[in-house]
C-alpha cells in the first residue's frame, strides 16, 4: 500500500523535460494573442483616457502564465512553491469596471491554453471573442444615453414651468433629480437627467435652456454611473 502511494506521489512530481523551443513558441504564441486582445479592448474602449496602460497588462498577462504553467508542468512541488509565493504578494490597484475585469479573465484564459500547449484552440477563442466585443461595442449595445444637465436658476424664475416646452420639444426624457439653493440663496441649482432627441445637437439644446434662465452657468455631461 505505501509501496502504492510512493510510486503515484513520485510519478505525480515528475515533469516532462521542456526545451526551449517549447517556451519560444508558448511565449510568441501567447504574446500574438495577448496583443489581439489589447487592440480588441482599445477598439472597443475609445472614450477611456487611461486604456493604454491596462492594454500593456493584457498583453503581458498571457505570455507571463503561459511561462509559468510551462515551468511547473505537473510537478506538484513547483505548483506548491509558486502558491506560496503568490499568496505573500500583496497586490495594489484601483478597481475596475466589470468589463476590464472581464478582459483579465479573457487574457488569463489564453495564457493558460498557451502554457497547455492549446494554441489552436486559443487562436479560435481569441478571435471569436474579439469579433464579439467589437460587434458589441459598434452596436453599442448596452450604451447609457442619458446625460446631467445643471442649470443655474434665478431665484424668480419658476423652475417647474420654465423649461418644459423646451424639454418637451429637444428630449425623449427629462426628470428633475436634485434642486438646492446657491449663492447664499439667491439662485436655485436644478440637475435634471435628460434624453435629448436624435438629430439635435447638444449646443442647439443649451442655447435654448439660455434664453430662458438669463444666460446663467449650464453644463451637460454623461450621466455618471
Amino acid at each position: 500500500m505505501l509501496d502504492s502511494i510512493k510510486e503515484v506521489l513520485s510519478e505525480a512530481a515528475q515533469t516532462e523535460a521542456i526545451t526551449n523551443s517549447d517556451v519560444l513558441m508558448a511565449m510568441g504564441a501567447a504574446l500574438v494573442l495577448g496583443v489581439i486582445i489589447g487592440v480588441t479592448y482599445l477598439l472597443s474602449n475609445k472614450d477611456r483616457y487611461d486604456r493604454k496602460s491596462f492594454a500593456i497588462t493584457l498583453i503581458m498577462l498571457p505570455v507571463i502564465l503561459g511561462v509559468i504553467l510551462l515551468f511547473v508542468g505537473s510537478n506538484v512541488a513547483r505548483a506548491f512553491s509558486l502558491a506560496g509565493t503568490l499568496s505573500i504578494i500583496r497586490f495594489r490597484s484601483a478597481p475596475g469596471d466589470a468589463k476590464d475585469i472581464g478582459y483579465i479573465f479573457f487574457s488569463t484564459a489564453v495564457g493558460v491554453g498557451c502554457g497547455v500547449g492549446m494554441y489552436t484552440g486559443c487562436l479560435i477563442f481569441t478571435v471569436v471573442m474579439s469579433v464579439v466585443m467589437l460587434a458589441l461595442e459598434h452596436l453599442k449595445f448596452g450604451a447609457e444615453t442619458a446625460k446631467k444637465l445643471k442649470i443655474t436658476i434665478p431665484e424668480d424664475l419658476n423652475y417647474e414651468d420654465a423649461f418644459s416646452d423646451v424639454f418637451e420639444k429637444m428630449t425623449s426624457e427629462a426628470k428633475l433629480l436634485r434642486l438646492k439653493t446657491t449663492d447664499l440663496g439667491s439662485l436655485y441649482e436644478a440637475v435634471y437627467r435628460v434624453k435629448v432627441r436624435d438629430g439635435i445637437s447638444d449646443k442647439e439644446f443649451i442655447d435654448e435652456l439660455r434664453t430662458r434662465n438669463g444666460n446663467l452657468n449650464i453644463s451637460l455631461t454623461m450621466e455618471e454611473r
